[in-house]
């Protein structure tokens, strides 16, 4: 379902910003014409391309506002978001049924997981669509509040993986994932969000004023202007919707947060672990430490080069690594 809505909703991306686009070099050609007809002395025609082109400019004002609201590039992001975190839960379930016999906290666990998806990412608009222009960029959250786990991952008796140096590392690497990796990519989502809103104002206001200088072509007082407001308006309203909508805004500042949001369930996953004194009822060190490694792309002696370049950096006042180099 959601990979069909997903799809759906990049066609409407498409198809809305072609008509819009269409719609609004056609006024742009009819208000020109009019003014060619007004020049020529040709009365009625004139009446009528006027009528026209304030028409459509007035109706590609309607549509924009519109689709300036649902973003369906990011609508669309959003979908294929969901459609990846659903494949990963159904992974993980089935690794889960490999592995051992479910009980009853499993199912509950992974129902959590699914309720918590789909509020992260709504399938309807009407009443459930996420903001597409928050005051703060917060990274996007798709699982349910972490509880403490009764058992480390396999059950492995004894320190369960974890050690006084391991813990350290694990400390540091969420320290750099909220220095850097976090930080940056709630920094980039912030300016996509802000060129965003530039472009959703100033899309509406150039078609607004263009059916303006429209409806005044061929005055006596303002024929020369109202044309040349009328034509380039028009012009400038489709480039601006071709950057906003052809180039995908919407879908980059999603693109963001939810990269930001990769990071900060990383990071919460290793707090909790942290926070559980009892490291029995841990994850398995070692296999969190491997498991932290391979998302962010790195072997497990690259992870303790970033430590190392991250403690001197800090000693230095140099600049520090990422911890991620996939993203």
């Amino acid at each position: 379902m959601h990979m069909n809505i997903g799809e759906h909703r990049n066609n409407w991306n498409h198809l809305l910003l072609n008509s819009i686009n269409a719609i609004s070099l056609s006024g742009a050609i009819m208000t020109a014409l009019a003014a060619t007809t007004a020049a020529a002395g040709g009365g009625t025609i004139v009446l009528s391309l006027k009528l026209s082109s304030t028409l459509l400019y007035l109706s590609a004002t309607g549509i924009l506002c519109v689709m300036n609201k649902i973003q369906p590039s990011q609508l669309a992001e959003e979908q294929l978001n969901a459609v990846r975190l659903f494949k990963q839960l159904h992974a993980q379930i089935e690794t889960t049924l490999a592995v051992k016999n479910p009980t009853i906290a499993d199912v509950k666990e992974a129902l959590e997981k699914v309720l918590a998806l789909d509020k992260a990412y709504p399938l309807p608009l009407l009443g459930a669509m996420l903001d597409k222009f928050p005051s703060t960029v917060e990274p996007a959250v798709w699982w349910p509040n972490r509880k403490p786990r009764r058992e480390g991952r396999f059950g492995k008796k004894g320190k369960n993986g974890w050690s006084i140096e391991l813990e350290e590392e694990m400390k540091e690497i969420v320290g750099v994932l909220k220095r850097r990796d976090i930080a940056e990519y709630l920094r980039l989502g912030q300016i996509a969000l802000k060129v965003n809103k530039m472009l959703v104002i100033s899309g509406p206001l150039l078609t607004s004023l263009a059916a303006f200088g429209s409806a005044f072509v061929g005055s006596s007082s303002y024929g020369s202007w109202a044309t040349m407001v009328g034509v380039i308006a028009g012009a400038l309203a489709s480039v601006v919707n071709t950057l906003e909508h052809g180039g995908q805004v919407g879908m980059v500042f999603e693109m963001y947060r939810s990269t930001a949001g990769i990071f900060r369930l990383m990071e919460e996953s290793i707090v909790a672990n942290l926070e559980e004194r009892d490291v029995e009822r841990r994850e398995n060190g070692e296999l969190l430490e491997m498991d932290v490694a391979l998302k962010l792309g790195r072997s497990l002696s690259e992870l303790k080069d970033l430590l190392n370049t991250s403690y001197s950096s800090q000693s230095t006042d140099g600049t520090e690594e990422f911890a991620s180099k996939l993203f």
